[in-house]
């Protein structure tokens, strides 16, 4: 059968119909006649397509439906486009294999391997072990509104590059926010960033060189000691408890290893969920001054707060303590937005670094999360959020409870339950085994520096609602 008398079994519908994306009109009638016959290997790669106004002729399409068809094919990579000779079928990449992208049960349980399971897994997938909330938590109306009003702007706004610092209305809100934290900074001294990673990428690229030290919180998210590995860092690590780093230990480790920066989480810590108390802060601020310390703050738990926690930033005047956010866990992880605030004198080379690496950033985003942010309704999303954290994480731990893991720590807030599993049962070997169930799970050690939570599990309240998570995990551990 040859490719017009194929394309004529195809049919033709309406030209203003669209279907999840793609126009299944004529233009997608011809599309698909070409994919088809490319995938059957009719036309072979290298192949020349028929000219446009071949192809036109024999189907009774005009030469512009053509046209549209063959430069969205070469927008895909299926064909090319060579001036003055035609289109080409490309070459073509191995066929896809859902096989092939699928979870890797025998990798090793390392800092990539929760966020490998939890971003590639599907939607069938339950994701206790992520670190993000359902869509369903998130305000996806205030965005839809959100996104009219910016499709209403002008060009500028939708086309050009933005200010390296980032949108001035945005930093003078974000200055608003942290001065509800009693953190007081200027607008001119936050840049933002694509998100909170970007932040810490870019704080490490400017204060430190490779081989230097870098000290952590053990345990601590675990992204933290991915991104210092690619900085071909020294990492150590210091015990981490309810109120805080263990203060002792965390003068011990200044003292032996002077490292150059310190990253934790002061406001609703990651994985534990523990709180830095006041008296804590105020030590580990003069051992910092002390060894000459800089701090790196990540806040991006702070709008799941019910009463404010101490900030390091706050006692410090943003003196020898930068602080970090993002708008991933409240509002949405697809509008990448975050914030760098810090003293003046840093900014320059913060600025230039970020030229350098994304040049000015994604404008859009930031338009976008300053009207969601201005927008009355996202106070009221805040305390409905907060509310319905409140009772999954007592319906989650009672849950939990019923099957032998208890709790290390009953958070104030937030989305996080730290947990020993019974009977000092291996947590990466009841990650494996959830896995095959269709299960992500978050094993201590990859949180953990030292390897000392092998028994320990971090989970997200939030995505726990299907009972199915506690029959899996009751499974796994009489297994």
């Amino acid at each position: 059968m040859d490719l017009i008398s194929k394309t004529q079994r195809v049919g033709t519908v309406p030209d203003n119909t669209e279907f999840l994306g793609e126009v299944t009109t004529r233009v997608g009638m011809v599309m698909a006649t070409i994919r088809s016959r490319i995938a059957a290997r009719s036309l072979s790669p290298g192949a020349k397509l028929p000219s446009v106004r071949g192809l036109a002729a024999s189907l009774k399409v005009s030469t512009s439906t053509v046209v549209d068809a063959y430069e969205r094919l070469v927008a895909e990579g299926a064909i090319l486009s060579r001036p003055g000779s035609g289109f080409y079928v490309a070459s073509q990449v191995a066929p896809f294999s859902p096989a092939d992208v699928g979870p890797k049960l025998d990798r090793a349980v390392d800092p990539f391997w929760v966020s490998r399971q939890s971003l590639e897994a599907g939607e069938e997938t339950l994701k206790p072990g992520c670190g993000w909330l359902p869509p369903s938590w998130l305000p996806e109306e205030s965005i839809r509104k959100a996104l009219r009003g910016l499709s209403r702007s002008n060009g500028s706004v939708l086309t050009d590059y933005g200010s390296p610092l980032g949108l001035a209305g945005l930093r003078q809100l974000i200055a608003r926010r942290l001065s509800e934290h009693a953190v007081e900074v200027s607008p001119d001294q936050i840049m933002l960033t694509d998100s909170g990673t970007q932040a810490i990428d870019l704080i490490c690229r400017l204060l430190l060189e490779p081989g230097d030290t870098v000290l952590v919180d053990d345990p601590c998210y675990f992204n933290f000691h991915a991104l210092l590995r690619a900085h071909r860092v020294k990492i150590v690590g210091v015990a981490y408890g309810p109120a805080g780093p263990d203060v002792e230990a965390f003068s011990a480790v200044l003292g032996e290893h002077r490292p150059k920066l310190y990253i934790t989480n002061s406001g609703i810590h990651n994985p534990t969920g523990a709180i830095l108390s006041p008296v804590v802060a105020h030590r580990v601020l003069k051992l910092a001054e002390q060894f000459d310390l800089t701090i790196v703050e990540d806040d991006i738990f702070a709008d799941f707060e019910l009463v404010a926690a101490p900030r390091l930033s706050a006692f410090d005047g943003l003196d020898r303590v930068i602080q970090i956010g993002s708008f991933s866990k409240a509002l949405s992880a697809s509008m990448r937005c975050g914030f760098i605030a810090t003293r003046r004198e840093w900014l320059d080379g913060l600025t230039d670094l970020k030229i350098a690496t994304s040049f000015a950033g994604a404008s859009l985003n930031a338009e976008l999360v300053r009207a969601v942010l201005s927008d009355g309704g996202y106070r009221k999303h805040l305390e409905t959020l907060r509310g319905r954290l409140a009772r999954a994480m007592a319906d989650v731990t009672a849950g939990l409870k019923a099957i032998g893991i208890e709790p290390l720590l009953q958070p104030q807030a937030g989305m996080f339950l730290w947990c020993r599993l019974p009977g000092d049962a291996d947590a990466a070997e009841i990650a494996r085994f959830a896995l095959e169930k269709g299960v992500v799970l978050a094993p201590g050690n990859v949180f953990s520096l030292s390897q000392t939570a092998g028994s320990a599990m971090r989970f997200n309240v939030s995505q726990m609602s299907d009972r199915r998570v506690f029959e899996v995990l009751a499974e796994a551990l009489k297994a």
